[in-house]
């Protein structure tokens, strides 16, 4: 027998989206180190807001709503709170009930701007290794560096000569630009929308965007980042980054530092080394700075 397919317009529900939500799901053991990271940080937050006046968007859902984009690939702001709206396992990790409004994409980016200012970021997540640390799940001896390109918002548009920054005039913002044939380079030219952005390719054969760089620091034993930072986009930037994390773990006893044969440099190498690290980095075939016995370099 064919059931009725009849729909419901609206609904009562006596049920709490903690009771929805699998006890074995992921993000609950997350959660529980979040809110106890941003319940250390509650003084800071307080810090940077004013006594008086209209109440903002609370710095804690601002920074749970920034992992949940991370965690799921949400592409734009827009996009994260239009999933809020309807996805109950979003709204149980910000702490919101199911008829809780939601906020308006642009004052949720307005408001992160004031986290990034203020480095809260950082602080938020130096709490979270402080807590891996008291459990033991961070270790102190292997480590991996990486970096990557972050696309800029920036179009190639924008990236204009520095003496002639409004370029010719247009019809419209839209008009085609063509730059072929013209030498860019960024000690002539620089984007007007983020004069940081650098023109940037992963590899050969690929095209080149504006972008920035990112760099992380992992731990081998459980895969957890023990430092992150963003850079300019240069040609030496992954490396001297890499430098620079290592050095600020580096202590009396010798660690291990993984990479790949983009570290494979002779500054890198001598640099690590210097500092007690041992690196272990893949071997570039058209430049080999590691002896051919790597595996049993005494260093």
């Amino acid at each position: 027998m064919r059931g009725s397919d009849v729909k419901m317009e609206s609904f009562f529900c006596y049920l709490s989206s903690e009771s929805v939500l699998p006890q074995v799901h992921p993000l609950r053991p997350i959660r529980a180190m979040v809110d106890r990271a941003l319940a250390e940080l509650s003084p800071e937050f307080d810090k940077m807001y004013a006594i008086t006046g209209r109440p903002s968007i609370p710095p804690e859902k601002l920074l749970k709503g920034l992992l949940l984009q991370t965690f799921y690939s949400v592409r734009s702001i827009r996009l994260l709170m239009e999933q809020v709206g309807y996805n109950i396992l979003f709204r149980w990790f910000l702490g919101l009930s199911l008829d809780d409004a939601v906020w308006d994409h642009s004052t949720f980016s307005q408001n992160q701007d004031r986290l990034i200012t203020c480095d809260v970021a950082q602080k938020f997540l130096r709490s979270i290794l402080d807590q891996a640390k008291e459990a033991g799940l961070l270790f102190s001896e292997h480590f991996t560096v990486d970096g990557t390109l972050i696309e800029a918002c920036a179009s190639l548009k924008s990236f204009r000569s520095k003496k002639d920054p409004e370029g010719p005039e247009k019809q419209t913002r839209n008009d085609a630009v063509d730059f072929h044939g013209q030498k860019r380079t960024h000690e002539t030219h620089q984007s007007i929308t983020d004069p940081d952005a650098r023109l940037s390719r992963k590899g050969p054969g690929k095209e080149a965007k504006l972008s920035s760089m990112g760099h992380l620091l992992m731990e081998n034993r459980n895969g957890l980042v023990s430092d992150a930072e963003v850079t300019v986009a240069t040609g030496t930037a992954e490396r001297e980054t890499a430098s620079q994390m290592v050095k600020e773990i580096s202590g009396n006893h010798r660690i291990s530092v993984g990479g790949d044969k983009s570290y494979d440099t002779a500054a890198f190498v001598r640099s690590t080394r210097d500092q007690k690290v041992t690196p272990h980095v893949a071997q570039n075939d058209t430049r080999r700075t590691l002896c051919d016995r790597w595996p049993h370099d005494p260093t």
